[in-house]
């Protein structure tokens, strides 16, 4: 240890090795958690990333000491502009999981998503969805292919990005015939999630670039006499093996990783930004033009990310079906 007189490990999870930069700033959705519902709905949706700000609630935690007292409550804005249901595509359970077997595309669109609809224009409607109806008892599932409208929100982007969300609950059946009722409509976030609910955030956190241990790892700096170096690592290792392990902190790429925040709880669904906005706007973003989400606690990613949320996997045992009461400052 040298002069060194307490304990010092690295920082960071090795979990997450090796730390490469995400493939896209869109997170992608690896598992959808089953659910038990009578009726098919949709599992997840997304929105842009808006800023932090803090609130004031009424604790709703049984047997906590703060059980009913004020309590202060750091929160995350998010946009959440309406999402259209482009088409959705069929999957079959085989030895090697799920294989896509067929895909439906509406036939129109709303006018903010014109870009992706000269792709579609040898699609037949009606021929895929007789492929479908004449395979159900094949189907193991539905997921639905939403596109975002960036221009409901305080974003420069004007393409809508794509992707699939999972349709769960009721039967084979009646999911198909809730994605014929949604082909080509749009959806809103309070019609798939509500106030008080816990989901799963799925996003790519701010890039830092290429940074050294010190900064990556959290090692500690070396007396400034030491040979040769001040901010690099002490020793690399023993002499064996004769490689260096992967557990020697080391620099390399620091953020713009995929990561999965667990147990976000809904605080509010509103659909006039303006109210909640504050004078100037915000931050590095601007006003929120009309329907948001405010989520308790951080979230990862830069402002004006697209983030996506599903519903939690590991839900909390004792969770609360109503939303915390918040202090009426926030109207205001």
């Amino acid at each position: 240890m040298g002069r060194r007189r307490k304990s010092a490990p690295k920082h960071g999870s090795l979990a997450y090795l090796p730390r490469g930069r995400a493939k896209s700033p869109i997170g992608k959705i690896n598992y959808w958690p089953p659910i038990e519902a009578d009726s098919p709905t949709l599992l997840g949706f997304s929105g842009y990333k808006v800023g932090m700000s803090y609130i004031y609630t009424i604790s709703d935690k049984t047997g906590s000491p703060i059980f009913g007292q004020e309590v202060f409550t750091p929160i995350t804005y998010i946009e959440t502009p309406p999402m259209v249901v482009c088409g959705f595509r069929a999957y079959l359970l085989t030895l090697n999981g799920l294989k896509s077997f067929s895909e439906v595309w509406a036939k129109k669109f709303p006018k903010e998503i014109q870009r992706i609809s000269p792709f579609l224009k040898n699609v037949d409607l009606k021929t895929s969805l007789n492929i479908i109806e004449n395979s159900l008892d094949q189907i193991s599932e539905f997921r639905a292919l939403l596109a975002t409208i960036p221009l409901l929100s305080n974003v420069s982007q004007k393409k809508p990005d794509v992707f699939e969300v999972k349709v769960d609950g009721g039967t084979v059946k009646d999911q198909l015939n809730y994605l014929k009722d949604l082909l080509g409509k749009k959806v809103e976030l309070s019609e798939i999630f509500k106030e008080g609910q816990f989901v799963d955030v799925v996003a790519v956190t701010k890039g830092k670039g290429i940074q050294g241990p010190v900064k990556r790892w959290g090692v500690k700096k070396l007396h400034h006499k030491s040979n040769k170096k001040v901010r690099g690592v002490g020793t690399l290792g023993a002499w064996r093996p004769h490689y260096v392990m992967y557990t020697v902190p080391r620099a390399g790429q620091m953020g713009f990783h995929q990561r999965t925040e667990r147990n976000k709880r809904i605080l509010k669904i509103g659909n006039d930004g303006e109210a909640v906005t504050p004078r100037g706007g915000f931050p590095h973003y601007g006003v929120i033009r009309k329907d948001y989400l405010i989520l308790k606690g951080s979230i990862p990613g830069s402002t004006r990310r697209l983030l996506k949320f599903r519903y939690a996997s590991h839900p909390p045992l004792q969770s609360q079906e109503i939303a915390p009461k918040i202090i009426p400052f926030l109207e205001t």
